[in-house]
Formats: C-alpha cells, structure tokens, sequence
C-alpha cells in the first residue's frame, strides 16, 4: 500500500492482484478500491504455479537515440573541463553515490538546472541508461550545448572501476522527488513529529472538505 504512485502511477488504472496464500491479495485489494482503483484478486492461486524468477518485465516506451560516452572518456571530459555531468536518478540514490563532481537535477527540473549549470556538454547519467536517455533528448530542446549519456550508466562506471562519490552533493535544482519523514532519524525536533501526527488525526475531516480525493469506505 505504500508509495502506490511508484508501481501504478496512471491514477484509476486497473490492477490485478495475486498472491500464494488467498489473504494478502485480498487485503491489499480492499484498501485500494477504496482509494479508488479498479482492482481485481486472481483467486485460487497454488502457491506451486508461482515459479517465475527474476527481475519482473517492465514494459515502457523506447528510449530515445542519444549520442554516448564510455566511462573512460567520460573521465578524461572531466579533467579537461567544460563538460558538466548530470544525474537525473532518484535523489536518495544520487546522495548515496554519484560520478564525482555531478550534479543533480530531475527531467522536471531540467531547464531550470541547465540555467544553473552552464557548460559547453552535458553528460547525462543514471542508475538506469534509459531515463537519462530520456533527459538527453530534453535537454537537445532546450539547449545548443553537446548532449551525451554514460553508456551503461552508473553501473557502468563502477563497474570500470571508475570512483563514486558520496560527498558534496551538488543540487542544480532543489530535489522534489522525496522528503525526509518526521519519524525517520532520530535528530528531527519533536514539533516535527507533533505536526504529522496533527496532520494523520486530522486526515478524515481533510476527505470532508475535499471533493475530488475518490477515497469511500467498502
């Protein structure tokens, strides 16, 4: 039930769920019909017919053509200057490591970082060459810099044994893809939890003055 929007992220799609012991489907199915899903259970399900190993298929657009850079060469640009990475991943994965001396920018974010960040080429990296593919043929858009992309990505560029960095996180534009949970951590202000608490009390007359959230109780 958490972060629904990062597995189903068409609002009122239909989703189908299974699981191996007729319960969790079922459960999880409830609250998001009435969250306003169309959700349907497979019933009956043996636990032996789930055999299917593996990453599960992720079916999406072809990524666009973009011109690449290996690791290597992507090294030298950087001791020569004039060439700027970008990492258009999640923002959690670009603190945990990035090429050193990358930036940090989402595709929604991306023409305001490209005004922050001037260079003569853009490299774009992430921890999937798709997305950062995606933000190439953004960024072709919107400037008349050299665009490029880390062939691979970041698992190519450890895998060179090339250095990722943890250290000085540069933001080319504030990061709106996540936020730190009052509860998380053990150094956020108690006003901080008192505040998520009054906001989860007060959930249920929020639904009340709001009209369009298509939550109901089954």
């Amino acid at each position: 039930m958490q972060e629904t929007d990062h597995y189903a992220p068409v609002r009122g799609a239909r989703i189908v769920l299974a699981d191996d012991d007729g319960v969790r489907a079922a459960m999880t199915g409830s609250w998001l019909a009435q969250m306003g899903w169309e959700v349907h259970v497979l019933a009956q399900v043996p636990g032996h017919r789930f055999t299917e190993t593996g990453p599960a298929p992720r079916p999406a657009p072809p990524a666009p053509s973009a011109a690449t850079v290996t690791p290597d060469e992507l090294a030298s640009a950087l001791a020569g200057g004039l060439t700027a990475v970008l990492d258009v991943g999640p923002s959690a994965g670009y603190r945990a490591g990035h090429v050193p001396g990358a930036w940090h920018t989402s595709r929604s974010q991306l023409a305001e970082a490209l005004r922050a960040v001037a260079a003569r080429r853009y490299v774009f990296t992430a921890p999937d060459e798709a997305l950062a593919r995606f933000a190439a043929a953004d960024a072709n858009r919107l400037t008349s810099a050299e665009v490029a992309v880390l062939a691979g990505g970041l698992p190519a560029w450890r895998a060179a044994g090339r250095v990722v960095s943890a250290d000085a996180p540069r933001f080319a534009a504030p990061p709106v893809d996540s936020y730190r949970r009052p509860y998380e951590g053990t150094d956020n202000p108690v006003c901080a939890m008192q505040d998520y608490l009054h906001w989860e009390y007060g959930l249920v007359a929020q639904l009340d003055r709001d009209g369009t959230h298509n939550f109901r109780v089954l």
